[in-house]
């Protein structure tokens, strides 16, 4: 009787077919800009051959579309009940491919199966997602408690890891982006500041390192002075103390000033060092504020400007001792350090003067020029969107963009309206994986982001790339369409 009423309610459940049919738009419309982008005006083939692009696209789109329709037969139950198991299996075949896989293009992600080519990592999105999902569904689960947010720490960073080791550092991002989903269930936002602080601290530091000032580089002075700044901040927002922060602040213009006026009469003095000095004395007034409060929020800011010090004196370290030369010559190009035109910069260049070419209303479909003479590398894939500005112009980009955005809203509104922790954290897992990729391959494809190498969702080619999205929307609206039981 259980089973049979519980057919009863699945059969009754309706899937969401408006963000299915916007799932069917991006598809199609991806495979028109794939045969766009692979076009070769000498030897040009259909759009349904299979020795092209586009013909081996469709055979994914084909693929995705049985995959897709099966996920929503499945019991929701399903996913719930195997995650762990997915787990397990997912991080076993990513420890296979770092062992077996050939390198292809500096990557060992890739398996080889005759003429196939298979990337598990695209396939642990959606099961670190389910992980993820679960772990939250567990009873009276609450994020805060140590030994669980060291366990989703955990949970994330293996995969994140191993697919480091596999040299995909795009793909080991967008594990990372499911920090989202922690602060959407109650992360505190001082997490989500420490990891925005920290990526502003690597810019500054790396963008001005060239030029130093005694003990520290210009960049290294600046980030020492927003770690002042941030310090009181952070006093003034979970102390709500008004004169902590005055006197913080004071403390480093009154150091600031003392040596720009030592400085200027021509004394020879290490103006890093007293940006040290500045630092040193607001770390001495917070341990002086906490021993005579006895408040432990004191102490969590004093770690923080101590830590955000030890953090920006190891930038340069990781940047010249640990990145790969590439990826340097990447992120020195993106922030305008290196043009490096024939060499890491050729991309994004490239790319650039085809969307700068395209107008406002774009040359028309097949007449890009930058794409059908092969100008812009991967153009098929990673900088797919470049053939959307060449041929499409702004006006195609930004209907692209605005469809996307819609996209991404409507599944913040289907997790929102889910009924349990399971899926509602597996909604917010999809939401976050595809905002990354959307933020990410956009950016750099326009130049403001580093060169990382990973796909725009249903546009890019690739059957792991369609199987992965495809895999990770169509279990959520299985959840979805379920939730009323």
């Amino acid at each position: 009787m259980m089973y049979r009423a519980t057919n009863t309610l699945d059969k009754k459940g309706k899937a969401d077919w408006f963000t299915i049919s916007m799932y069917l738009l991006f598809v199609i419309m991806g495979w028109f800009n794939i045969y766009a982008a692979s076009f070769d005006l000498e030897n040009a083939v259909g759009m349904f051959d299979f020795s092209g692009r586009s013909g081996m696209q469709l055979v994914w789109m084909g693929t995705s579309l049985v995959l897709a329709f099966s996920l929503l037969k499945i019991d929701s139950a399903f996913f719930d009940t195997y995650a762990f198991l997915f787990y397990v299996a997912g991080i076993a075949l990513l420890l296979v491919t770092l062992a077996v896989a050939p390198d292809i293009k500096g990557s060992r992600s890739w398996l080889v199966i005759g003429p196939v080519r298979i990337q598990p990592a695209e396939f642990m999105k959606f099961i670190l997602a389910l992980t993820v999902a679960k772990i939250f569904n567990i009873y009276n689960f609450q994020l805060m408690r140590f030994k669980n947010l060291i366990s989703v720490a955990l949970v994330i960073l293996v995969p994140t890891i191993i697919v480091i080791m596999q040299s995909e550092t795009g793909t080991a991002l967008v594990y990372l982006s499911l920090i989202l989903v922690l602060y959407r269930e109650g992360l505190p936002g001082g997490f989500l500041f420490m990891g925005l602080s920290a990526v502003i601290y690597f810019v500054l530091t790396i963008k001005f390192s060239e030029t130093e000032l005694g003990m520290l580089s210009v960049g290294e002075i600046m980030t020492v002075a927003l770690i002042i700044i941030f310090t009181a901040g952070m006093v003034r927002n979970y102390l709500n103390r008004k004169d902590v922060p005055i006197i913080i602040l004071l403390i480093g213009i009154v150091v600031a000033a003392v040596g720009f006026v030592l400085y200027k009469l021509n004394f020879n003095l290490d103006i890093g060092l007293f940006a040290i000095i500045a630092l040193a004395l607001v770390s001495l007034y917070l341990v002086y504020l906490l021993l005579r409060f006895r408040k432990l929020k004191y102490f969590y800011i004093l770690m923080f400007a101590v830590g955000s010090f030890l953090f920006v004196e190891s930038s340069e370290y990781v940047f010249t001792d640990v990145l790969q030369p590439h990826q340097r010559m990447r992120i020195k190009v993106t922030l305008g350090m290196e043009k490096d035109l024939q060499g890491a910069g050729y991309h994004v260049d490239q790319s650039k003067i085809a969307i700068g070419s395209g107008g406002m209303f774009g040359k028309g479909y097949l007449n890009g020029t930058q794409t059908k003479l092969k100008y812009v590398p991967e153009q098929d894939t990673d900088f797919i969107f470049c053939t959307i500005g060449e041929e499409w112009g702004f006006l195609g980009s930004i209907i692209v963009l605005l469809l996307f955005i819609v996209f991404v809203f409507r599944l913040i509104y289907l997790s929102e309206r889910q009924t349990t922790n399971f899926a509602r954290v597996y909604g917010y897992g999809v939401v976050s994986i595809f905002l990354f990729h959307l933020m990410v391959n956009i950016g750099m494809v326009v130049g403001i982001m580093p060169v990382i190498g990973i796909p725009l969702p249903f546009f890019s080619y690739g059957g792991s790339s369609m199987w992965g999205f495809t895999l990770l929307l169509f279990i959520f609206l299985s959840l979805d369409k379920s939730r009323k039981r």
